[in-house]
């Protein structure tokens, strides 16, 4: 019996299967390998991107590290006050101390002065100060003076605070102002709201030492601290130092 050499239609088709199977696996093939491809370029080209980035930074950092410092010698040869100042720049700064006020003793008489101010009866703190002033130029700052020194609570540039003081002209001596003649008693008031000079003598204001109660000091205010270039009224004229002395009797 003759084989049939003629494919069946059976035959014919699973034939055409496997034609397409193979055909779609050469697909697949042909994109795994072009997807690889594509990831592997792009990772090459990330390394070459930072690897420049990275040069570049070495190369800056190499240039300035090769510029000399200011301060040091370019010869090589350091210095001991160039140095010094570096430390001293380098060190936080710190702020100054609050200054003491002059301390003043009275004479046998009871008497004490202060450039060109006088109290005779300095240290008496029960009675009205008799001060003379003859002040030959004008103040450039605050002036102060402890005749006693206090040793209750220390004032603040913002406290309230009762005072008994006289307030006379630095370079005639001529009063304006006392707590003494109006009332006899100690005022009250907030620092905050007098003139700059009688709130920072009293309340220091980080520039001197603060009054403490039981204390008594002279005072001696440029004009830019008192009442300036205005005046105030018939008794301080413009641009005129004030003398001040202020018993501190209580802080609140």
């Amino acid at each position: 019996m003759r084989r049939n050499l003629v494919p069946t239609n059976q035959q014919r088709r699973d034939a055409e299967r496997r034609r397409l199977q193979r055909q779609l696996e050469e697909r697949r093939a042909k994109e795994i390998a072009r997807r690889r491809f594509t990831l592997i370029a792009s990772v090459v080209g990330t390394v070459v991107v930072i690897a420049g980035v990275v040069i570049g930074i070495v190369v800056a950092t190499s240039g300035d590290d090769a510029k000399p410092k200011a301060g040091s010698a370019a010869s090589g040869a350091s210095s001991p006050a160039a140095s010094g100042a570096a430390s001293s720049s380098a060190a936080p700064a710190q702020a100054d101390p609050p200054a003491a006020c002059t301390t003043v003793k009275a004479s046998s008489s009871g008497s004490v002065s202060f450039d060109g101010v006088t109290i005779s009866n300095g240290p008496d703190l029960k009675a009205a100060p008799k001060i003379t002033a003859k002040g030959a130029a004008d103040p450039k700052a605050l002036e102060c003076a402890d005749v006693v020194v206090g040793s209750g609570t220390a004032a603040k540039s913002t406290s309230t605070v009762a005072v008994q003081y006289s307030g006379v002209l630095y370079k005639t001596g001529a009063a304006f102002d006392s707590s003494w003649k109006d009332t006899g008693k100690p005022v009250s008031f907030s620092l905050a709201q007098v003139v700059p000079g009688f709130s920072e003598g009293i309340g220091g204001a980080g520039k001197l030492a603060p009054m403490k109660v039981g204390g008594r000091r002279i005072l001696i205010l440029p004009s830019v601290l008192g009442y300036g270039s205005a005046g105030q009224g018939s008794t301080i004229p413009p641009n005129a130092p004030l003398v001040f002395v202020v018993d501190l009797t209580k802080v609140s």
